[in-house]
């Protein structure tokens, strides 16, 4: 089909247009057609996405799909997807309909809590398929302006702060990757992604303000793109805007940009560091790998410490990232076969698990731990499902979760033991927090008064948890489903990057000798 990324990618703002010009008041009758509208142009989109899976050759490792148009000075309108980016776009599609059937039970502005949802989905669409830097950028940025407000209007009683800390955090990391991005059109001049993946970067050693740039030009715009990323993913030490912002924003805030927002700092790694700076790249990852783990075990500890749910997961949430910038550096076929793999199966489980809390939190309106126990007593549809996402995320063999942090720790391996052993503490860390907030939460005695009467899920809740109970089941037992589509694109990448660092190496030692 012509144009199909471009329909995938503009159905969601089409719908928000509508509803903006033809949607009028705030009666009930209003409200329920903005959501319904909503639903249903989310579904389509992922009706529409599931033409874009079934045409896709996993065999062809170049784009496909691929739109091109000009567009304004000179720049051009490009889209098109890979194996690695596919599966993105895929992921977004899926969950949208989702989020949207979470929200229902809104009711403060709710064609505008619509719309900005609607918008925002076009706009990480976009950045999964944008084959042109500005493009990129646009897409990239202009997704902070939907959050942003999602947090802010829709928020809890901390939102402006959280709101604000979200988006300066990731708009000043941003901010040098622009910088960056016009000294790539300055040296290659051009802004064509695909050009760029194939064009050399200078890599010799330069002198700045009296210290020595090992890598010169490539080392600078790797730093340039890993400020941003790092803040996206989000990455230790420049986490501290995550928990903040899932906290205080609404449950389906929470779910889209943990299981969507959050993977777009990780694909930014496969498509542009790797690729474009593979000498910047291999100098730093030791730094890279060193800063995972830490991650790993100091958000983990940190974990065990909250006594709020939201923020106990938003903690794990950075744990579990720290396995996927683990795998992308260890740059070999299993290493970033597990971040990608990681990445699509967090964002089923960790969506899921912001879910759970938004269950409990629309019935006694707290987020507390200490608020609960007993639940099994009163909700064991709940308990049920709520143990089967504490599991995934725990890693446990039969789900996705394993698949992701199995190859992700079998691919850091290879490139440093010492790092791996590191990070496969965490495993253990994370069995302990997730399974102390499970017990806390569901087991035990039904002591608290208030929650005598608690509601067990409704139909539509346990509708909104079946899509990610059958994803996150089908890809722990066949992994198969993504690896091989995402198996050719990463083996050529891998084999690239390789090869680069492979004959510079080669190079030094003749230099030297």
């Amino acid at each position: 089909m012509e144009n199909l990324l471009s329909i995938i990618t503009f159905i969601p703002l089409v719908a928000a247009l509508i509803m903006a010009l033809f949607l009028r008041g705030e009666d009930a009758a209003a409200q329920r057609n903005a959501k319904w509208l909503a639903l249903l142009a989310t579904s389509a989109t992922f009706l529409v996405s599931l033409f874009l899976l079934a045409g896709f050759d996993p065999a062809n490792t170049d784009f496909q799909f691929v739109e091109t148009y000009d567009w304004i000075a000179g720049l051009k309108y490009k889209m098109g997807v890979d194996g690695i980016s596919i599966l993105f776009v895929m992921l977004t599609t899926f969950l949208m309909p989702l989020t949207i059937a979470s929200a229902w039970e809104v009711e403060t502005r709710v064609k505008e809590y619509m719309i900005a949802f609607l918008i925002l989905e076009t706009l990480m669409i976009g950045v999964f398929c944008a084959l042109d830097l500005v493009l990129f950028y646009l897409f990239f940025e202009a997704g902070l302006i939907p959050m942003f407000l999602i947090i802010g209007i829709w928020g809890g009683k901390e939102r402006i702060y959280a709101a604000f800390k979200f988006f300066l955090y990731t708009f000043l990391g941003s901010v040098l990757m622009l910088i960056a991005m016009i000294a790539m059109y300055w040296d290659a001049g051009t802004t064509d992604i695909p050009t760029l993946m194939r064009h050399e970067f200078a890599s010799d050693t330069i002198g700045i303000a009296g210290f020595q740039i090992v890598g010169g030009l490539q080392t600078l715009l790797f730093l340039a793109f890993f400020a941003s990323f790092a803040v996206k993913m989000p990455m230790w030490p420049v986490h501290t805007w995550l928990p903040d912002a899932h906290v205080q924003a609404p449950t389906a805030g929470s779910v889209v940009l943990a299981a969507i927002l959050l993977k777009m700092g990780g694909y930014g790694f496969l498509r542009f560091s790797l690729p474009m700076f593979p000498v910047g790249s291999d100098l730093l990852t030791p730094l890279v790998l060193w800063m995972s783990a830490i991650a790993i075990v100091y958000t983990s500890l940190v974990a065990l410490a909250q006594s709020d749910m939201k923020k106990l997961i938003a903690y794990s949430s950075v744990a579990h990232m720290g396995y996927v910038t683990m795998g992308i550096f260890a740059a070999n076929q299993q290493g970033v076969d597990g971040a990608i793999f990681q990445m699509l199966s967090h964002g089923f489980i960790s969506g899921a698990l912001f879910l759970c809390v938004g269950v409990i939190y629309d019935r006694m309106h707290t987020r507390e731990i200490d608020a609960y126990g007993g639940l099994v007593n009163r909700m064991p549809a709940y308990a049920l499902i709520f143990m089967f996402f504490t599991m995934a995320n725990v890693g446990l063999p039969g789900t996705s979760g394993f698949v992701g942090e199995f190859l992700t720790l079998l691919g850091i391996f290879q490139v440093n033991t010492w790092v791996a052993l590191v990070a496969t503490s965490g495993v253990i860390l994370s069995a302990a927090y997730a399974l102390w907030l499970y017990r806390r939460v569901v087991f035990g005695e039904l002591v608290k008064e208030a929650l005598r009467t608690i509601r067990d899920m409704t139909t539509r809740e346990k509708a909104i948890f079946a899509p990610l109970v059958a994803m996150t089941l089908l890809l722990g037992i066949y992994p198969s489903l993504v690896t091989d589509i995402i198996g050719p694109s990463v083996a050529r990448l891998t084999t690239d990057y390789q090869s680069t660092v492979a004959a510079l190496d080669a190079g030094t030692r003749l230099a030297m000798e």
